[in-house]
């Protein structure tokens, strides 16, 4: 504390001079305002107008601090270690106490310092004792962005009711989570104690923020969703120019349009520019009329995660209302008081003159960070060589020693119970199932799974005007669809609706974008070319193309192009499938196939099918210029006399870089040009198929959007209704097991038939000896049974008949009380008779049917009936 009494010191000093300046400028300041005051007259009309003003001011008078009421907390439920303290608590407490004293003897200006606030019990416990060291066990909690991003949607902000003072109340972690509502020092406490049960080196801080931190207003802030992650340009390595190159083709492209387009752009983006730049201005006067007359002097509660544990290479603060990550140079956060952890407590005694810009956060430096316990985990300071001179004395250290393990103090452990949360909780995370959240042109929709019908979890609103009117785009996130869809994005101004799918799709769809679901409209598909035998990428659709790109292919297509002609009008409904649309071109490209020669390899094949005429086009040889080409002219089989058609040499016309002899055979001609024949049916088919296909995944996705069926897991037996189904069945199999094996247990016939050897079977003789052996035996168990009830009743009578004969004897003698205690056992003796000559009777008139009835039960014993049969 040395330390700290010299900065008070010279701070003080500097103080003295500050006020000393001040006072000569209040002298100057007072005399003007009373010239300005003496020339102001306040007439009727500016009393009425002033007394209307104020009338019109609402005055809210804050509750207490607590969030949550007494009577919902039912503290006698709550463990023994939240009613009370234990010892070493108590002296806890009795070192802050003299802490904060000395702090603020030692530093009048200085606010209060947040030491021991009472919990739900009204007890005051230790800030650092309330924090629980806890590793959730869901691996999703790990790491610092999904533990703060949990925290934020699973607790609902409640401002402090007195925004210039810490709460008097700091509830246990197990309390907040309960109620899921807590302010900014109850979601701290949970999102540290989160961070250090997962390794993290954080601190719960309490200083001062901005009024949108405090507020939790982020409709200054851009939306995290909208921002595009920089794209990463790579540079393409220019391939050497060869000696001998075609050159470049001239651009006859007119330099005047292009200088002409370019100034029309730069007009329209400086007008961009002057309309964000008029906004922002506007933007800027409205916050400067609505300047926070507060600011400096909120309260806030956030956490500081220091660099060194978890691979964390720079210190950072999280916002545990947002979630979101900041420097601890930002703007927002005004200063810092003081900040603890699980072990110890610090002061801040760094000036934040210049928010938290300069601020060095090293705790184990007490000229910067007064602890409040000296058994601290963070390193001093190294002593100089002018410290060291000074204790030279071994008596003066071993005395310091002494004192230091007088003073040394641990913290007493958290006298919170475990945190748990349950799956129940962590898949529900927000309050009621759904949280929005504003931002700067952007409102942010959240759901818990399953609560929205058709699985939507999130929605993002990007709006084109500050005042969140003018919709611009939408992005639907879901979860557990059926049909693999995972998100949404619809372009309101141009109605691009372009759906993203997992894998998974029956179809092994993608992507899908489109404008309207009806066929033969643009629309573009993208699909998982691993999950499909063609090696289909993408197709792209328009009413009068259709483009398909491939890869992987056994035949290395890689592209196909189909041109459509108008379609044929008939009565009935056109479609893909009664009334294709006619094709008139068909492009197909080819890749490179290195088992063959280039001259042989074609590298695009052209089908004009109105011109009948096939193109063909071969890949180019290396350090070559030009590629062959080859055309064939069609022709019908047969003319019209019905003669054969000849090939001749005109229907085939090419160009060979390196002519070869048995090319121009016109056997192989005629070859080629019947291949291709077939070649063209093959892809005139594929692409009726490609059209089928369409439609029918267009019916898929309309079905399916209509029906918008859920997943629910094999595990999740709350939702799943075919495993409760079974695991019902499987337990109602199991207890039909249970009762055949309990029924076996009772079986009369098993004392008899353990008399017999293992493996032994059953002759007609032991049959019958079975039998009446079981007969007698349950005959001579009647007997036994009946004997007990009459010896019962025998006795039952013979003792009330005494009782009666020392009535009669004593009848004269006996007192009030005792003929009472005689009428009342002869009551209870009556019904005790009465009852066994019930049982007796109905046991003699059952008896001779129950024998009855086990005989003709061992007539029908399926071990015993061949042996009984025609035996009486």
């Amino acid at each position: 504390m040395e330390v700290l009494k010299e900065k008070v010191e010279e701070e003080e000093a500097a103080e003295r001079e500050e006020a000393a300046e001040r006072a000569e400028r209040g002298e100057k300041i007072m005399i003007a305002s009373e010239v300005q005051k003496a020339g102001t007259i306040m007439t009727q009309q500016m009393l009425r107008d002033l007394e209307k003003k104020l009338s019109e001011i609402e005055i809210t008078v804050p509750g207490r601090d607590s969030i949550i009421s007494e009577d919902t907390v039912d503290t006698s439920k709550l463990p023994l270690s939240y009613q009370s303290n234990t010892p070493k608590e108590e002296h806890l407490l009795q070192v802050a106490d003299n802490f904060s004293r000395q702090y603020s003897h030692l530093c009048p200006d200085r606010v209060p310092l947040f030491l021991h606030p009472l919990n739900e019990c009204k007890v005051p416990k230790f800030v650092s004792t309330t924090l629980r060291p806890t590793l959730m066990p869901y691996p999703e909690l790990y790491n610092w962005d999904s533990c703060a991003q949990f925290v934020a949607d699973f607790l609902s902000m409640v401002p402090l009711s007195d925004p210039l003072k810490p709460p008097s109340y700091l509830y246990s972690s197990t309390t907040v989570i309960k109620y899921q509502k807590g302010n900014c020092f109850d979601f701290s406490t949970l999102l540290c104690s989160m961070l250090i049960g997962s390794g993290y080196d954080a601190y719960c801080v309490n200083g001062y923020g901005s009024q949108d931190l405090c507020h939790m207003d982020l409709t200054r802030e851009v939306c995290p969703l909208t921002v595009k992650p920089k794209e990463i340009v790579q540079e393409k390595e220019m391939a050497p120019p060869k000696k001998y190159s075609v050159k470049p083709p001239r651009d006859l492209s007119s330099r005047f349009e292009k200088e002409q387009e370019m100034k029309k752009q730069e007009e329209i983006r400086a007008e961009e520019e002057r309309r964000l730049r008029k906004e922002e201005a506007r933007l800027q006067e409205m916050e400067k009329a609505n300047s926070d007359p507060l600011h400096g002097l909120r309260v806030h509660c956030w956490v500081l995660v220091l660099s060194g544990k978890r691979e964390v290479p720079e210190s950072f603060f999280i916002d545990p209302f947002t979630a979101r990550s900041y420097s601890t140079q930002d703007n927002h956060f005004l200063g810092i008081e003081s900040l603890w952890n699980h072990k110890n407590y610090w002061v801040n005694m760094q000036d934040c003159w210049n928010c938290c810009k300069d601020l060095v956060f090293d705790l184990g430096d007490p000229v910067r960070w007064e602890y409040l316990l000296l058994g601290t985990d963070k390193p001093y300071l190294s002593v100089t060589e002018e410290d060291d001179s000074d204790l030279n004395d071994d008596d003066d250290v071993e005395n310091l020693g002494k004192e230091e393990e007088d003073k040394s103090f641990d913290m007493p452990h958290s006298w919170v119970e475990q945190i748990e949360i349950t799956p129940e909780a962590f898949e529900t995370r927000c309050p009621n199932g759904k949280k929005v959240i504003h931002y700067k042109q952007a409102k942010l929709e959240k759901w818990t799974p399953y609560l929205n019908s058709n699985g939507l979890v999130c929605r993002l609103s990007t709006y084109r005007d500050l005042e969140c009117t003018q919709i611009l785009e939408i992005k639907e996130w879901y979860q557990n669809r059926e049909n693999m869809l995972e998100l949404k994005h619809i372009n309101e101004i141009t109605g691009l609706v372009v759906d993203y799918f997992k894998p998974g799709h029956p179809q092994a769809l993608r992507a899908h974008s489109y404008t309207s679901m009806q066929p033969e409209t643009d629309r573009i598909m993208e699909f998982y070319e691993k999950a499909r035998v063609d090696g289909l990428i993408k197709r792209e659709e328009t009413p009068k193309t259709m483009t398909e790109y491939y890869q992987g292919r056994a035949d290395f297509l890689s592209y196909r192009h189909v041109n459509f002609g108008p379609r044929v009008k008939k009565l009935a409904l056109n479609s893909a499938e009664s009334n294709p649309r006619p094709m008139v071109k068909i492009t197909e490209r080819f890749f490179r196939n290195s088992a063959k020669p280039a001259d042989e390899d074609v590298a695009e094949r052209v089908f004009l099918i109105l011109e009948e005429r096939i193109q063909l086009r071969y890949h180019c040889r290396e350090d070559y210029i030009t590629a062959s080409k080859r055309e064939f002219l069609q022709r019908t089989d047969v003319d019209s006399k019905g003669n054969k058609i000849i090939m001749t040499p005109d229907m085939c016309v090419s160009f060979e870089v390196e002519p070869m002899e048995y090319t121009k055979k016109l056997l192989y001609q005629y070859e080629a040009m019947m291949q291709l024949k077939n070649e063209e049916k093959l892809s005139r088919h594929q692409a009726w198929e490609s059209e089928l296909e369409v439609l029918e995944i267009l019916k898929l996705l309309e079905e399916e959007e209509a029906a918008h069926t859920l997943t629910i897991s094999i595990y999740d037996t709350k939702r799943n209704e075919k495993s409760r189904e079974h695991r019902e069945a499987m337990e109602r199999v199991m207890h039909e097991e249970h009762m055949r094996q309990v029924e076996a247990q009772l079986d009369y016939l098993a004392p008899f038939l353990a008399q017999l050897l293992p493996g032994e079977k059953l002759t007609r003789g032991q049959a019958v000896r079975l039998k009446e052996e079981c007969l007698n035996d349950f005959k001579q168990r009647l007997i036994d049974k009946a004997n007990l009830i009459q010896a019962r009743f025998e006795k039952e009578t013979q003792e009330l008949q005494k009782k009666q004969q020392w009535y009669q004897e004593n009848q004269v003698t006996l007192t009030a009380k005792d003929e009472d205690l005689y009428l009342s056992y002869c009551s209870q003796a009556m019904f005790r008779i009465h009852i066994l000559e019930q049982r007796l009777n109905r046991h003699k008139e059952l008896a001779p049917l129950k024998y009855l009835a086990l005989e003709e039960k061992l007539h029908k014993d399926p071990r015993l009936v061949e042996f009984l049969r025609g035996y009486v």
